[in-house]
């Protein structure tokens, strides 16, 4: 269990994760087919029948969807490009890619894998019908995977960033400019208006009385112009923090504690007292590791007064770190990458500052009001 949702494993050593909120739209898919779509389509048959056969389609159409992203990240893969994880959630699915491709024909191969494989599962589930008439609930959930594969594939060619469509016209861009940033802010901002088309396209459908549909088609674009918005903002925060060094921006002052220090005594003395949230664990001149409030909250609060942070700490040997002349941008995708908010700054093994996301927000403001 994780704490954005529940581990199924791994396939081909990618991690599947399924957010919470999967569990809604599995219901809202289920609920559809066996209270809507199939009894409309096919009479007669037992209720009991219809949940069954809606619970079944709305599984395979997340397997469905798995399949389209596990063709992403197996590209991705055999081009160097690591992929943290698969989640499935309340909108469908998403690869979480560690990097940018490394070329405009990467990108390409990468998108359009995924609509290919939506399509290519929608024959397949065609065929499928096709030789399955007798047998009417088998037919029932391979014509509605057909189609619902088919509109997948459709709607990820739209040419709205971050769409797959976006990420071809994006590699198209990027294929005539040779500019990777310049490319990004068209395709999302292409991707913005995409995502406002489908909001005024829902209202629409909301107000001539279509209210499930309209409201679907809304939400859809909402989450599209929040994705393609995030994706601009994040290339202009890349654009402002071009060329600056992590020696900018960290704090050169940090905290200092024994190993056998009290969590007690720290919680106590620093961080209700002064409200720090990470410290560096030195026994005499060696740094040994790096506590945090994660790393506190990680044991029993009965035991803090006899815990030290020694117990607590991340062992400098699995502690990421940084340099001073490193550049800004990395860092901070080091730490998204490893899911940490401070790296310590260090130099030829000796800690010469801490990197926050705190400090980096602070520069970020300092920027923004000197006009730099």
């Amino acid at each position: 269990m994780s704490q954005r949702g529940i581990s199924l494993g791994r396939i081909l050593g990618i991690p599947i994760q399924l957010d919470y909120s999967w569990f809604l739209i599995f219901a809202l898919v289920t609920w559809t087919l066996a209270a809507g779509y199939f009894p409309a389509q096919f009479t007669n048959w037992p209720t009991a029948e219809y949940w069954i056969v809606g619970a079944v389609t709305a599984i395979l159409f997340f397997v469905s969807v798995l399949l389209h992203e596990l063709a992403h990240s197996v590209v991705a893969t055999r081009n160097n490009i690591r992929v943290r994880s698969i989640s499935l959630f309340v909108f469908g699915g998403v690869s979480q890619i560690e990097t940018e491709p490394s070329s405009a024909r990467v990108e390409f191969t990468m998108a359009v894998v995924g609509p290919l494989t939506s399509f290519a599962l929608a024959g397949l589930f065609a065929g499928l019908g096709a030789v399955s008439a007798s047998i009417p609930p088998l037919m029932a959930l391979a014509k509605y995977l057909a189609y619902i594969n088919a509109a997948l594939g459709l709607f990820n060619l739209v040419p709205g960033f971050p769409l797959d469509g976006g990420r071809v016209f994006r590699s198209i861009v990027w294929g005539i400019t040779h500019n990777l940033h310049r490319s990004t802010t068209i395709a999302g901002n292409v991707g913005r208006f995409f995502g406002f088309l489908f909001i005024l396209f829902g209202v629409y459908q909301v107000i001539g009385g279509n209210f499930i549909n309209g409201l679907w088609i809304g939400f859809i674009g909402w989450f599209l112009e929040s994705a393609a918005g995030s994706e601009v903002r994040q290339q202009r925060l890349h654009d402002l923090l071009a060329g600056r060094r992590v020696s900018q921006a960290m704090r050169s002052t940090y905290t200092a504690i024994r190993p056998d220090v009290t969590l007690q005594e720290l919680v106590d003395r620093h961080i209700l007292g002064n409200g720090q949230r990470s410290f560096v664990v030195e026994d005499g001149d060696t740094v040994v590791g790096l506590l945090t409030l994660h790393g506190v909250r990680q044991v029993p609060r009965e035991e803090w007064p006899i815990a030290t942070a020694a117990r607590a700490m991340i062992p400098a040997a699995q502690l990421k770190r940084t340099q001073p002349d490193a550049e800004l941008w990395a860092a901070i995708e080091e730490m998204n990458r490893d899911g940490v908010n401070q790296l310590p700054v260090m130099t030829d093994g000796q800690i010469v500052g801490m990197l926050s996301r705190d400090d980096i927000m602070s520069y970020l403001r300092n920027l923004r009001e000197l006009g730099l």
